[in-house]
């Protein structure tokens, strides 16, 4: 036998299959993440905007201490049990009075997942056959193409915003249309309020006509509507009710909900989540159920056991609800000192960005976003970039840096290209 027959130039065969060996070996964020660790440890000056944790103005990663001790306080016993594979009954019953309220309760069923990312994923598989795509604004949260790819499914996107840079309405109503032309349903994942990465909150008009469009397509194809609620505790003061308009879209559509404790109870690392389904009809909702307990067990069979039995203490023991919603409350005043700040700051310079009122996250358009996050680079202003604009995490950045940020942006959108001089 030849001794090279198994090998290449001397190197063993990888036993990967072709479309795996292409896999990058980093989340981009997370390497960019580790690039401003790695300059600030060597001493430069670094403003670290790309990472989506709530940091206090110090550096620190905010947490909440009702939370913790909720965490510490489960008997380590039931912690260490298996979770049921769909999560525990009143896990889930809290969930879904959280997510979509008591007087919808009774159309929902849910399970527990791997964070609002596990939701997403079990949407991916159970509302698309491989090939098709999920519709999604332009901008978005880029794991939710890596989901899509790694369940051989896809994304497509409308134009987000209109020149006005307000949602863009027909866009969205085009994009549902070509789905169903094109593969006969459509899946919509949407990310509101504060939208990662712009931090867009539709307003009430922007989600009627949307509730009236997935109604009116749901009347001639299935559609399944996601609303990725991961940052849902941060709205804005006086934003509108969608719960509003869940029935609208009920009367022919699936409408899902992805829920997490990562951002409501400042816990990234606990991965608590979960996916609520409704529907309209009872026998549908039993289908819904087995369909995403089956996929619960095809991917992590159980969640952190631990972290479902605290969260259900917090959302459903009346001490640790109050006690959160005093933390929280403080937490999103953090947040939103920063937005007004940035508000104020980026008008003067005259940058070009979406409504935003609050949340993490702000994306600033520029023509070459990855040529304005380099030059921001240059600058030691870390930012993530976009094809048409660089998302801007706030909820890493203390109030007093971010001018720096808005001068920094100012350049790197001119030197793109862009309109500000600085």
């Amino acid at each position: 036998m030849n001794p090279t027959s198994s090998s290449l130039d001397g190197r063993a065969l990888s036993a990967l299959v072709p479309a795996s060996r292409q896999r990058p070996g980093n989340d981009p964020i997370f390497a960019l993440n580790a690039e401003a660790r790695q300059r600030s440890e060597a001493g430069e000056s670094i403003l670290n905007a790309t990472l989506g944790v709530l940091l206090e103005d110090d550096g620190r990663l905010a947490i909440m201490p009702s939370v913790a001790e909720a965490f510490r306080n489960v008997p380590p016993e039931r912690a260490a049990a298996y979770a049921p594979i769909s999560g525990d009954a009143p896990f889930l019953a809290a969930v879904i009075e959280d997510a979509v309220g008591a007087g919808l309760a009774e159309k929902a069923v849910a399970v527990a997942t791997a964070g609002a990312t596990g939701a997403v994923h079990h949407a991916m598989v159970n509302f698309l056959e491989p090939g098709q795509s999920a519709l999604l604004p332009g901008y978005y949260w880029g794991p939710y193409a890596v989901i899509a790819q790694h369940a051989r499914r896809s994304v497509r996107t409308f134009r987000m915003f209109g020149d006005d840079l307000r949602f863009d309405l027909g866009a969205f109503e085009a994009g549902l249309h070509e789905s169903i032309a094109e593969q006969g349903r459509a899946t919509v994942m949407f990310n509101f309020p504060c939208n990662n990465p712009t931090g867009y909150a539709l307003d009430d008009r922007e989600w009627s006509a949307v509730a009236d469009m997935v109604r009116e397509a749901g009347r001639r194809a299935p559609i399944a509507f996601l609303l990725d609620h991961a940052y849902a505790k941060f709205e804005p003061e006086g934003a509108p009710d969608w719960l509003r308009h869940v029935p609208t879209m009920l009367e022919s559509a699936t409408v899902l909900v992805a829920w997490t404790a990562s951002k409501a109870y400042a816990q990234y690392g606990a991965r608590v989540g979960a996916i609520v389904a409704l529907h309209r009809d009872p026998d549908e909702r039993r289908s819904l159920a087995n369909a995403l307990n089956y996929s619960c067990r095809a991917t992590w069979s159980n969640c952190n056991h631990l972290g479902i039995l605290a969260v259900t203490e917090l959302l459903t023991d009346p001490g640790y609800r109050r006690r959160t919603e005093e933390e929280r409350t403080v937490l999103k005043g953090l947040l939103d000192d920063r937005v007004a700040v940035f508000n104020a700051q980026a008008r003067r310079a005259g940058l070009p960005y979406p409504r935003y009122e609050s949340g993490f996250f702000v994306t600033v358009v520029t023509p070459d976003g990855e040529g304005t996050a380099a030059a921001m680079r240059d600058d030691g202003v870390f930012v993530v970039p976009m094809r048409q604009g660089v998302r801007v995490a706030l909820c890493a950045t203390p109030a007093h840096a971010v001018p720096r940020i808005v001068e920094s942006l100012a350049r790197g959108v001119a030197a793109a290209g862009g309109t500000p001089s600085g």
